[in-house]
């Protein structure tokens, strides 16, 4: 019997067949069950069910059916439904990072050149090149160094190089007794620099003079009158933006910052880690200098120092990362105030330091020491025994580990495995023949010292000037000497194994180009950065 017909029966209708759609939950009963029939219905059987519990299914039926609706409505609802769905609780959410982030973008960054402790002004390198005129006035000569800066502070080529560098002997040291003399043997120089840098440009470009150990170490009031001679001489005669503040006697601690932040700077390092960073030993005339980053814990187990002595940990700020930068300047114990210490512990004794043949004297600091060679000639091991003497290796050390003169010497670390070492190490070992004085940076060990110090112990003073053609006069009845300090220096002083490899460097390759290895880079950093 057709479903229509069962449909009618079932009612109990007139007898006229009526029909209908079938329903959305009948829909989904059919396809969940059996097919209906006379049995299931039961429209003939007494036992059938009533109308109402088929009624009663149906309302399952429908109920089932709607939430299976929600189900795939929600299954099939696009990611846009749900965004929009959902703003209320991504608003509540986003705006509060947003508004952070926007906080912390506004916030005062760390400087690119944190050594200085003022931070970072870039208003006066805004809109065009800039130049920075720096003086180093050292013991052993002057010199003038000449940088141009981009907006970024990175540097920008001066003709074919990346500075203009220029020098010329004796230093500021050496007129004592006559400021005035010492004010005018800058002139030149200044001439120099002035002419490099555009004229529209030389009032608003800073000019500084960083007097170091050597005048650091005159008698009485004559470093204060020989700085104050140069500061009449940049105003009156000088163009270029000067300021009483910016002619000083640097401090050694500044000098070795600089020093680090200088070559660190050209290597590309800043902003690296501290292990990434490469240690510094300057030789200078007076003084020598070493710096290298060390770890925070080595920084805060450093020993106090007495009021009004240098501090051997400075924080600096470079490329967004912080340093702990060990440095000390160890005054006396340049090369050529060396000399004089050495040939004070050697006194009366005969000079086992001096090639064999001289006699004469030696001027250094406002003293004069006579020097007579040994007759039975220079000797290395016998030599090396003054050296330390004079560097004072065996001082107690107070602190848990020293250098010498029972100084502090930062703890070692991985800031100090790779050593860059500058200035006079530089230049006796191109006069002493085992470098090549043409390449700016030469891999060696302290040991090649040693060993060419065997050799230079080992001639007579006639001898020499042949057989080191590029020593001057002047230095040479000390090249024995000198290489024998050094080598005592990296080795007894810095602890430096023998064998260990370690940089000579005299420019540092930057751009295509070589800028010189020297301190004044970090103060031209410097002041460019405290311009408003």
């Amino acid at each position: 019997m057709p479903k229509s017909e069962e449909l009618e029966s079932s009612s109990g209708g007139n007898g006229q067949i009526r029909y209908r759609s079938p329903s959305s939950a009948e829909l989904y009963l059919e396809g969940q069950t059996t097919p209906l029939s006379s049995t299931t219905l039961g429209v003939s059987s007494a036992s059938s069910p009533s109308l109402s519990d088929n009624s009663s299914h149906l309302q399952e039926a429908h109920h089932s059916f709607d939430k299976m609706l929600k189900k795939n409505k929600y299954q099939q609802e696009s990611f846009m439904d749900k965004l929009y769905r959902f703003r209320g609780i991504i608003l509540v959410i986003t705006l509060p990072l947003l508004l952070i982030s926007f906080v912390l973008y506004m916030m005062p960054r760390p400087t690119d050149d944190g050594y200085s402790p003022r931070k970072m002004k870039t208003g006066s390198i805004v809109g065009g090149n800039r130049y920075a005129v720096i003086f180093d006035a050292g013991s052993s000569g002057s010199r003038v160094h000449v940088f141009c800066f981009d907006k970024n502070l990175d540097l920008v080529p001066i003709g074919d190089d990346l500075e203009l560098f220029v020098q010329k002997k004796p230093g500021l040291s050496a007129y004592a007794s006559d400021p005035q003399k010492a004010a005018n043997s800058l002139v030149s120089l200044l001439e120099q620099a002035e002419a490099v840098v555009p004229k529209e440009l030389l009032e608003k470009t800073p000019v500084r003079v960083g007097a170091t150990a050597g005048l650091r170490q005159l008698d009485g009031d004559a470093p204060e009158r020989i700085l104050q001679a140069v500061k009449d001489l940049l105003k009156d005669k000088s163009e270029l933006k000067s300021d009483p503040n910016w002619v000083t006697v640097l401090d050694g601690t500044q000098e070795g910052a600089f020093q680090w932040v200088t070559i660190n700077y050209l290597l590309g390092n800043l902003g690296k880690k501290y292990s990434r960073t490469v240690g510094v030993v300057d030789l200078g005339g007076g003084s020598v200098q070493m710096a290298y980053a060390v770890s925070e814990s080595d920084a805060a187990n450093a020993p106090k120092v007495s009021e009004g002595e240098e501090t051997y940990v400075r924080d600096m700020y470079l490329k967004g990362r912080k340093y702990h930068l060990y440095v000390h300047s160890y005054l006396h114990y340049g090369l050529l105030a060396a000399r004089a210490e050495i040939l004070k512990a050697i006194g009366d004794s005969e000079n086992p330091c001096i090639l064999t043949g001289y006699q004469g004297s030696y001027k250094y600091g406002g003293s004069q020491y006579e020097v007579s060679a040994s007759p039975s000639g220079a000797a290395v091991d016998s030599c090396k025994e003054f050296a330390s003497k004079a560097l004072k290796v065996n001082q107690t050390c107070t602190h848990m580990q020293c250098s010498f003169g029972g100084v502090w010497n930062g703890g070692g670390g991985d800031g100090q495995k790779n050593l860059f070492v500058a200035s006079f190490f530089f230049d006796r070992a191109a006069e002493a023949g085992f470098i090549d004085s043409k390449k700016p940076v030469v891999t060696v060990r302290p040991l090649d010292f040693k060993e060419a110090a065997n050799l230079a112990c080992g001639t007579k003073f006639e001898e020499g000037k042949s057989k080191y053609p590029d020593v001057e006069d002047g230095n040479l009845p000390y090249l024995c000497l000198d290489l024998v300090y050094q080598y005592t220096l990296l080795v007894d002083g810095f602890g430096l194994e023998p064998s260990q490899e370690m940089t000579l460097v005299k420019k540092v390759p930057y751009k295509n180009s070589q800028v010189e290895a020297a301190w004044p880079l970090g103060s031209a950093i410097d002041v460019m950065s405290s311009l408003a």
